[in-house]
């Protein structure tokens, strides 16, 4: 019995040994590939959108080959791969690589343009469900991110073919930072929370002066100035709006939130 068992081992044994060779391991079929190689199956993998496939292969010949313009082009594929996958954080780790390794690379440009790009999504995704959450509940970190991450590709290639459209998003940007501050103040403000509402709202008027999202901000800082009982500071805070926003939706009688309906409610 005991040699029966002796010989069944053996012939597992054996029998594994030769699988190794009838399945070669799949890790190894990159082993012997030339620089150009591992450089042309990448592509094609991007081009087809295999974009996990890709970064495995982008990966190889960067380690393969870690030196030299495909190295170089490797990472820049690799951040690009993980942007079009949404693996934020890999993607931005990637990025900082590039950077603090090329500083003077030639595409330095695109990567702090890429970097922007991967938050300002992520911001996307977050001003997509403020209206449905307690808007205290989310932290606007990724539209901070993004704006300086543009903010610094304007600084450092003023000339960048990139530059133009990183201006558009900042402005975009702005206005989505100074409407988080109005949602907040909002928030604050249906609950009572008047002094913590009007500091929101005046930190959205102050900062963001060239933002749509101000004039309301300035509206509800005449609404929480009354509420207060500082009807001095009501008044001029009312002036300001009125020279500034002479033609505000405020200013019509039609609608809830309007001076007409906010101040006939008050002398009723």
């Amino acid at each position: 019995m005991q040699k029966k068992l002796s010989l069944l081992l053996a012939s597992c044994v054996l029998f594994s040994l030769s699988a190794c060779g009838l399945f070669p391991d799949k890790a190894d079929e990159t082993k012997n590939w030339s620089v150009t190689k591992l450089y042309a199956e990448a592509r094609e993998e991007m081009n087809g959108q295999h974009y996990d496939a890709a970064i495995k292969l982008w990966e190889k010949l960067e380690s393969n080959y870690p030196f030299g313009v495909y190295a170089t082009q490797a990472q820049m594929e690799i951040a690009y791969a993980y942007y079009k996958t949404q693996d934020q954080a890999q993607a931005l780790a990637t990025i900082e690589r590039f950077i603090k390794a090329h500083p003077n690379h030639p595409q330095a440009d695109y990567m702090y343009y890429l970097r922007g790009l991967v938050s300002f999504n992520d911001q996307i995704g977050f001003l997509s469900s403020i209206y449905s959450q307690d808007p205290t509940e989310r932290d606007p970190k990724a539209t901070r991110e993004s704006f300086a991450a543009f903010k610094a590709l304007v600084d450092r290639f003023p000339d960048s073919k990139y530059t133009p459209d990183a201006i558009d998003r900042m402005k975009y940007l702005v206005n989505a930072m100074a409407s988080y501050e109005v949602h907040v103040a909002n928030y604050y403000y249906r609950r009572g929370a008047y002094l913590a509402s009007l500091n929101r709202a005046e930190g959205a008027v102050t900062d963001f002066r060239d933002a749509p999202a101000r004039e309301e901000a300035l509206f509800l800082m005449i609404r929480c100035y009354d509420k207060m009982g500082n009807l001095d500071l009501r008044d001029d805070a009312q002036r300001v709006f009125v020279k500034n926003y002479p033609n505000s939706k405020y200013l019509k009688p039609e609608g809830e939130k309007s001076f007409f309906n906010f101040f006939s409610r008050k002398s009723s």
